[in-house]
Parts: C-alpha cells; structure tokens; sequence
C-alpha cells in the first residue's frame, strides 16, 4: 500500500497541482475532450505522435516550467498508458484535467502501476511525482488495487535468496495479521502425515523445508471460495535440470502464490462477503541425493497414483494435493493460479493469460470482467480426448505427455482429476512477468488476472 499512498497526492494538493489533458488521435484531440485549443496547437506545432503512453510537455508563459501536460492513449485508448505519466513528468502534483475522456478511475489506476518500482536492494531515485484523484474516484477501492498488484510484483521480483518456501510463509502471515485471518502451516516429514504426498515429494530435496500453507478469513457461512496458488519459490527443474538460460528467471515460479495473495489482499481490504481460503504449497525444487526422479510413481492425497515423466513438470504435483484438499471443503468456487507451462506463452505470449474451466457462466463473466478492466485472460478448452496422452503403463497417469503437443491443456487436464466433477473450478497459466516495459507496467514480476477475477467475485458476492 506504501507505493500507492507515495504517488496519489491528498485532494487538498490540488489548488496547487497542474493539469494533464488527455488528448486523442490526430484530427480530434479537443472533440468533446474539453482540450484547450492552445495545447492542442502547442502539440500540432511540435508534431506530437500520438502513440499510447506519448507524453508532451506544455510550457508556460514564463519558464519557471511546464504549466501543463498531454498524454495520449492511443487508438482505441487505453487509460492504463497513463501510467507513461508517473515516469515522465517533472515532480510535483499533477491531476486529470479531462477526466470525462477516458475511463478516469482505470487511467489513475494506470498512473499508480507506472509509478511501480522494485526498490528492496537499491535506493530509489528521488522524483516525488503524485497524481490528485478524482473527486469521483472511491479512493480506498484505488489504494487496495493498486496495492494488490504492488505486493503481487514486490513478491515476484524478490530473489530466491530472500523470497524462500519460509518467506512465502511469512508474507502471507504478515498479511492474515493485517486483517484478523487464521494461517496455519504443515511443513516437513508431517506433509507425509498428514496426507500431502506430493508436496512432500517434490520440495523434500531443498534447505528449507516444503510446506502447505492454509489461510481462512470471513464469516464462517458466507460462501466459500478457495484461491490456490503454485508456490515453487526456485524451479531448478529437478534432476531434469533447465538450461542456465532458462533457470535464471525461475524467482518467478512463485507467481501464482503471489498472485493468489494479492487477489486474497484485494478481497480483504474491499471487505467481499465470502468465507476465503488460501492454499499455497510453498516448495523450492532443488537437487540433492533425495529428490525425486524420472520414472518415480508417487501417491497422491486423492489415491491416483503419479508417474513422474519429467522432474521440471513439479508444479501440477503440488497443485494436485493442494486441489484435492481444498476439494474437500466443497467451496463454492476453486481458482488456482500457476505458472504451469511454456506452451501457454507460445500459445498467448506474455501478456495473455489462458484460463481453463468447463462453466460456461463463469468463463464468459471472467471474459467479459477481463475487457472492462483491462487485465486480458483467454478461455482455452479442456480438450478430454487428449487426457489419454497423460496415460502410464505403471501408474494410474504419468505427469507429463510424450508428444509435447497442447501442452498447457493436458496440464489443466492432469490438475482437473484432483476436483469433482460438479465442481465451479478455474485454472490460470500465469506467467507473472514482463519480459519487456510497457507504460503502466515495467519490466518484471506482473499481477495478472487478478483484477478479473475480483470483478468476477464482486460481481457474484458483494460486499461484507
């Protein structure tokens, strides 16, 4: 929350703040945007380019500095590309003064994820640029997305070093302890006791010891939703060790846990009438004389025995028992968020996240959620004739295919054996990253789909 409080300015600052016209294509910048017609000659007069996150400069009638400024949005607009905002500005206060040209309260929202900076291990340059909200804007509401997506990022980006199975654990007590959540933890050789085989399998190999981390928060009966979130806080590969290339970003492999936290942030802090639990399997898969191998067959909580085709196919086996536990409970609604597969950025690239479910109500509500606030989730099918490629000679089913075809799809078919039938069930292949900067987002650990997803869940629950 510390990010957003830092770059939104308190609504008394703006007597003093200066305005940002928000212009549009070549040809109509002033049509029903209320620009002034000197700013739009001022940008004529420069050949101002028009490109999303474009920002311009408008001088003043002295040169103590810019008395105002112009961004544009881009065809169609995108009020993210505000975000351009926060690192192009001179500092000081600074407010939206067309706000009827764009959705005000997505572009502010941009403004504050711009301003993101991951800023653990050095000092941060000094450029106190902040944005006055709009009176319109409920700030609160502002603060807590703004907030969710800081802390999914600041999770993702912290290296493996810092951001081990134990400090999953403490972010997400640190967290429960801000809003009154229970959390408790089954670490070690007690995973095996208590019935989570798989965990234990995959995580035993490394230092620090694997753990299910369970987290509840919420009226009792309200009803229930359970967020699971992949939490491999370094992915080696296992005994099927990655390339050097393909290692060095695997901080990142935790990024469905972070973005499970951050979402469980958002519906906190906004106060949604559900009865949440948060599971993570928090593990590092690493590589010692007792990791697991190729060819190893595992049990898991649901009895459907595992054959292990490849050791850096790990996150779907703690996915499975985290699954099959948060099953149990019946919920209402299971989402579970993983960076699972490659092929899901072949398929979709970086910036597209697929999701998989078989209720047609939810997939087009989480489509129709994902285009009104601009954070880009694409349904992909459960494509059954290809869960016989997951087939084993020895076990009931092996964890990966040999064809390396769909590979995202039988993935979401191997985690769909570990829920009912019957049961509401999304799965999102993440992959929490920018691999290149765009205005409101630099490069970096990303929150994707999180923003859908709680549009989704306000919509369906409300508020408390």
């Amino acid at each position: 929350m510390a990010e957003t409080i830092q770059v939104l300015a308190p609504e008394e600052a703006r007597g003093k703040a200066r305005p940002v016209w928000i212009v549009g294509p070549e040809g109509d910048a002033a049509d029903g945007a209320g620009v002034p017609a000197e700013v739009t000659r001022w940008l004529e007069a420069i050949g101002f380019e028009r490109e999303p996150g474009a920002v311009a400069l408008v001088p003043g009638a002295d040169a103590s500095g810019p008395a105002s400024a112009a961004i544009a949005l881009g065809t169609p607009g995108d009020p993210l590309a505000a975000g351009a905002l926060a690192g192009r500005l001179p500092e000081g206060d600074w407010f939206i003064a067309n706000p009827e040209a764009t959705d005000i309260e997505l572009a502010t929202l941009g403004f504050c994820m711009g301003a993101y900076r991951f800023d653990r291990y050095r000092a941060r340059p000094e450029k106190p640029v902040r944005l006055v909200p709009d009176a319109s804007l409920d700030r609160q509401r502002l603060e807590a997305m703004a907030g969710a997506v800081a802390l999914t990022r600041d999770l993702v980006n912290t290296p493996a070093n810092d951001m081990g199975p134990d400090a999953i654990e403490t972010a997400l007590r640190t967290l429960a302890g801000q809003h009154k959540a229970a959390v408790r933890a089954i670490a070690g050789d007690a995973l095996i006791a208590k019935k989570l085989p798989m965990i234990h399998a995959v995580g035993r190999a490394a230092a620090i010891p694997p753990r299910l981390l369970d987290m509840s928060w919420g009226r009792k009966d309200a009803p229930k939703v359970t967020l699971v979130g992949k939490g491999v806080s370094f992915d080696s590969g296992g005994l099927g060790i990655k390339p050097s290339g393909s290692m060095r970003n695997m901080k990142k492999d935790m990024g469905g846990a972070a973005n499970v936290i951050g979402l469980a942030s958002l519906i906190m802090e906004l106060g949604l009438d559900i009865r949440l639990r948060v599971l993570i399997p928090a593990v590092e898969n690493a590589i010692a004389g007792n990791a697991f191998r190729p060819g190893d067959v595992y049990p898991t909580r649901k009895g459907i025995t595992v054959e292990i085709g490849h050791t850096d196919a790990e996150g779907r086996l703690v996915l499975a028992d985290a699954l099959t536990l948060a099953d149990e409970d019946d919920p209402d609604l299971i989402v579970d968020m993983a960076t699972l597969t490659g092929a899901a950025r072949v398929a979709l690239g970086p910036e597209v996240v697929p999701f998989f479910t078989e209720d047609d109500k939810l997939a087009s509500a989480l489509m129709a959620a994902s285009e009104a606030v601009r954070d880009p989730v694409w349904r992909m099918p459960l494509w059954q004739p290809y869960a016989r490629n997951l087939a084993s000679t020895v076990a009931d089913c092996a964890n990966v295919t040999t064809d390396g075809f769909a590979g995202s799809v039988t993935a979401a078919l191997f985690l769909q054996k570990f829920v009912s039938a019957d049961r509401r069930w999304a799965h999102f292949d993440l992959f929490a990253w920018n691999p290149k900067p765009r205005p409101h987002a630099p490069v970096g650990g990303e929150a994707q789909a999180i923003r859908a997803i709680y549009a989704v869940l306000e919509e369906r629950y409300g508020g408390s």
